[in-house]
C-alpha cells in the first residue's frame, strides 16, 4: 500500500463521509493534537470577588473561556 493509499480522504467533496476502515483506525490518535508551545494556555490562580464569579458561572459551562474572552477585550488584545 503506498502513501497515497494511507492518506486517502475520508470526506468527499459533499461533505459526506465514507466508511471508515482499517487503515483509518491504524493511523487514528485519541484527542487533539498538541498545540505549540507559543500558544498552550498557562494555569492561574485567581481571586475573584462572589459575584462576579456568580456572574460568569451563571451562563453556564465554559465560563473561564467566557472570562478569558473578556479580559482579551477588556485589555484590547
Amino acid at each position: 500500500m503506498g502513501k497515497a493509499a494511507e492518506h486517502k480522504p475520508y470526506i468527499d467533496e459533499d461533505g459526506e463521509v465514507s466508511e471508515l476502515d482499517d487503515a483509518f483506525f491504524k493511523s487514528a490518535a485519541r484527542g487533539r493534537p498538541p498545540l505549540p508551545e507559543g500558544e498552550k494556555k498557562q494555569r492561574v490562580s485567581i481571586m475573584l470577588d462572589p459575584d462576579v464569579l456568580s456572574r460568569l458561572k451563571a451562563d453556564g459551562k465554559g465560563w473561564q473561556t467566557r472570562a478569558n474572552a473578556l479580559l482579551r477585550k477588556s485589555l484590547g488584545l
